[in-house]
């Protein structure tokens, strides 16, 4: 008998985080991992999510396992691995903004293979969510994403991507290559500004949206950080504001985004209503510090949209 899978499915790296919150060396534990910020966003927003990943077998991973348990993320699919630790990053707090610093090399994620994949789990799912990220941390993670994403395919399966670019963990040629690759298979495209305008050598909004519409994406939500997204379709598209806070950290700002527009999308299938819930949550989401604490729930977000 197939297991019964959640609406959405995530599959990724998740790391514990450390986030300077003054100059006195102080750092506040967290969690975070851009799919995972993803699933937990998607769950706060009401929806059900399940999240695909390999740990350590020490403390951190056991942290994990207990944060997608009070979030109500599925973690029956996330193995433990004895031979590789759990990821680590850093966030530290400059006049450019925040600034990553990573230990995650050999990660008990970065070792996933094809072969691991829980295959029915997928193709049991509504969406499967993907990132640039999930396929940077080794070869055989890209190898995993894009397996994952033929099963979810094949299954007649919503494949949604987010570019998320980190050029700290692959080259800019293999990071162009591999993301347009998967971008061309996806039917939800989550590009930033930022991503978009390296990755294919744009920066007018439109262009980039008509790049991806023509990839093959159903739906195109381009993230323009403080002027909210842009949302296409090979039919519409509309620029949607978001609202107005005091941010403080943006840490996750991004993943709170696709986490809240799959949840939204899945209710009611209006890509320009998702991207107003989602870009409220993604603002709520900056006036705490942290990837994961600050993130809103979805009597908050509505609250807020009501003003």
């Amino acid at each position: 008998m197939t297991k019964q899978s959640p609406d959405i499915v995530c599959l990724g790296e998740p790391l514990v985080e450390f986030n300077q919150i003054n100059d006195q060396g102080h750092y506040l534990f967290g969690h975070g991992g851009d799919t995972s910020n993803c699933a937990i966003a998607a769950a706060r927003a009401g929806a059900s999510v399940g999240y695909i990943t390999a740990l350590g077998q020490d403390e951190f991973g056991d942290s994990f396992m207990r944060l997608w348990a009070e979030n109500g993320v599925d973690a029956s699919q996330v193995s433990r691995r004895a031979d590789a630790h759990t990821g680590v990053y850093f966030v530290t707090h400059g006049p450019d903004g925040h600034v990553f610093s990573y230990l995650r090399a050999g990660s008990a994620a970065s070792r996933m293979t094809p072969e691991q994949l829980p295959r029915d789990y997928i193709a049991g799912a509504r969406v499967l969510h993907v990132s640039g990220i999930s396929m940077a941390i080794s070869a055989s993670a890209a190898d995993a994403v894009f397996e994952a994403i033929e099963i979810a395919r094949n299954a007649g399966v919503l494949v949604s991507f987010d570019t998320n670019l980190r050029l700290r963990l692959w080259p800019i040629e293999r990071a162009r290559a591999i993301t347009e690759a998967a971008m061309r298979k996806c039917d939800i495209a989550l590009p930033g500004l930022e991503d978009a305008n390296q990755l294919i050598g744009v920066s007018d909004p439109d262009v980039i949206a008509d790049h991806y519409l023509e990839g093959g994406a159903k739906v195109v939500a381009l993230t323009l950080g403080q002027e909210g997204c842009l949302v296409a379709t090979p039919d519409e598209r509309r620029r949607v504001a978001g609202i107005k806070v005091k941010a403080v950290d943006a840490t996750a700002a991004g993943d709170t985004f696709d986490g809240n527009f799959l949840a939204e999308y899945l209710r009611h299938g209006d890509p320009f209503e998702a991207a107003r819930f989602a870009n409220a949550a993604a603002a709520l989401s900056t006036q705490g510090y942290g990837a994961v604490a600050p993130m809103p729930r979805r009597e908050e977000v509505e609250a807020a949209l009501k003003g």
